[in-house]
């Protein structure tokens, strides 16, 4: 527990007057270096003027800096190492248009209710025709932020800290502005009194006896269980395999906390549009289904086909506003994953004190080993013509990557088979930034998730067309010096919309479904990204066929301090088996 008293806030005052700094300390230092003492993670931004000081207050406090080539990078990158590391991070902006061009990734991570802070430079208020001048409050709340400021040179520190407890604690992206005429302003030689103690870390709700009680018995009642854990349950692995052990309950998560339940015997994989057949099979039999810290959406139960008529479905979470938020629910419980888990457990040992078997059969065992990942499905071989199969090229990069991987996910009608066909080790290892549906995050994810874990091998699947989107921070991980293999998967345009649209002409039947529509708008000539990486100093490969793979194998064996691009030309899936569920939410 991080706790910050008194004489530790006039400590941080007085840190910036040190006698080693020969410029006079301003607002714009003290906040550095309160947020640096607080210990966020790792700062991300393009400097401006606005934002120059406070970003070297940072650097200064021994806080890393990456400096990308887009404050829309510099947002998606700190979005990703937050996830990926479980610290705060920042991204720093000039005032203006700097945060307006990092709107797209702070509107993702708010979305997502990632912990982050905005650190960006405002004008003063005094300066109403300035070409920098936009309402950044009502900007940063148009996109479910939560929006702070440094008020006053006297309430500076306060206001750093509760920026940073609403976004640690509360689980929330914050825009702290920093008006220049304050952040300019020198800093006070001490903190002005009267300011509590401050406990940094959130307290975990433990959840009511008689929710836990009523859960219990749903879970001894039920015959064939399935828990489902989401973003809220990451850090409650080890509880929820244990009570899923004794509860005879098959495990899945949501997309974005893949990987929570690898290795275990009885894993279905991602629950919703990415399942495999098996998977689905399974989760839809099920008497008892329960979402943990899962928001049990749309894309996760496939618009409530996965839930069968007469099954149960229970849902926890920490928010009360979060339950049945989505479809109804016949318990909802307000408490922390682990701990929810970790009580239900011990009461279920008094209802039933051994392990009970249920669904976890010797049969779904053997089933779940074999079926449960795209991997072990048969498809046919689309590959011909100078491009490759989607499905062929993952299950090969699949094999050819090392295990010790951190994938990174961008939007697009591809990105199911890298979300499903590439393993990862654990929730930490798979980094899905999908929640504002933005196509072009996806290197800038790569690039961030990598920050957060260097001891492995980042891995990113994007399309072509968000990855040319994005292509400026291929500069960033080359600076970097990242070992990043970037898998694009070209098929030379819009392959959501270009499967979405272009089903006209007559099915499998031979019956009408439209007429062919004009797709000029979502498709290109085929680009040679290829050379394009190389341009930006990475090495790169085209891929056409399965023998080309063999540029990568000898890239791994070397492994190289720069990214790896391959240029894949994939032949058409006819749309990718998730994207006709996905767009019925459009």
């Amino acid at each position: 527990m991080l706790v910050v008293s008194q004489s530790s806030l006039d400590a941080l005052v007085q840190a910036v007057d040190a006698p080693q700094e020969t410029v006079p300390a301003t607002v714009a230092r003290l906040v550095g270096r309160t947020l640096a003492e607080l210990g966020v993670g790792h700062v991300f931004g393009v400097v401006g003027s606005g934002n120059f000081e406070v970003t070297n207050a940072l650097r200064l406090a021994g806080v890393p800096f990456t400096a990308a080539r887009h404050e829309g990078g510099a947002a998606t990158m700190a979005d990703a190492y937050s996830r990926m590391s479980g610290r705060v991070g920042v991204v720093s902006t000039h005032q203006g248009c700097g945060l307006s061009n990092a709107i797209t990734g702070i509107g993702e991570a708010a979305k997502s209710r990632t912990p982050l802070i905005v650190l960006t430079a405002d004008t003063q208020a005094s300066a109403v025709r300035s070409n920098f001048k936009i309402d950044q409050d009502a900007l940063a709340r148009s996109v479910g932020a939560v929006s702070e400021r440094i008020h006053s040179p006297a309430t500076a520190v306060a206001d750093t800290l509760r920026a940073f407890r609403t976004a640690r604690n509360e689980r929330r992206t914050v825009v702290l502005n920093l008006p220049l005429d304050v952040q300019s302003a020198p800093a006070p030689a001490a903190h002005p009194g009267g300011h509590p103690a401050v406990v940094a870390d959130a307290q975990p709700v433990r959840p009511s006896a008689a929710s836990v009680r009523r859960l219990a018995h749903l879970i001894n009642a039920a015959e064939r269980p399935v828990f489902v854990a989401g973003r809220g349950a990451r850090t409650a692995g080890e509880q929820l395999r244990a009570l899923a052990a004794h509860a005879g309950a098959l495990v899945a998560t949501s997309a974005v906390a893949n990987g929570l339940f690898q290795d275990e015997d009885f894993n279905l994989g991602i629950s919703g549009g990415f399942s495999s057949p098996l998977s689905a099979g399974l989760i839809q039999g099920a008497d008892l289904i329960i979402g943990w810290g899962c928001a049990l959406n749309m894309w996760t139960m496939r618009h409530g086909h996965l839930i069968s008529d007469g099954t149960a479905v229970v849902q926890v979470d920490v928010e009360d506003s979060a339950l049945g938020a989505n479809r109804p629910v016949d318990l909802g419980v307000v408490g922390d994953a682990a701990l929810t888990a970790a009580d239900v457990l011990s009461e279920l040992r008094t209802l039933q004190p051994e392990p009970a078997g249920k669904y976890r059969t010797a049969e779904n065992a053997a089933a779940i080993a074999e079926r449960s990942r795209w991997n072990g499905v048969e498809t046919p071989d689309l590959s011909g013509g100078g491009r490759i199969d989607p499905r062929v090229l993952s299950r090969e990069l699949d094999a050819i990557l090392p295990a010790d991987r951190i994938v990174s996910i961008d939007s697009g009608n591809f990105m199911g088979y890298p979300s499903t066909y590439l393993r990862v080790p654990d929730e930490f290892g798979f980094c899905f930034t999908q929640a504002f549906q933005s196509i072009g995050l996806g290197l800038s994810t790569a690039i961030g998730a990598a920050m957060a874990r260097p001891d492995r091998l980042p891995v990113l699947g994007a399309g072509d067309g968000g990855f040319l989107m994005g292509i400026s921070e291929l500069e960033t991980a080359v600076r970097l010096e990242l070992p990043l293999v970037c898998i694009i998967y070209n098929d030379a345009g819009y392959g959501a919309e270009v499967h979405h649209f272009g089903a006209g002409g007559t099915d499998e039947g031979g019956a009408d479904v439209g007429p062919a529509v004009d797709l000029s708008t979502v498709t290109f000539p085929d680009t040679d990204i290829a050379a394009i990486a190389r341009g930006f100093g990475a090495d790169a490969v085209t891929v056409r066929s399965v023998a080309d793979l063999k540029e990568v194998r000898a890239w791994v064996r070397e492994r190289p301090a720069r990214p790896l691009v391959i240029d894949a030309k994939i032949a058409s899936d006819g749309g990718a088996w998730w994207l006709a569920e996905a767009f019925k939410g459009h």
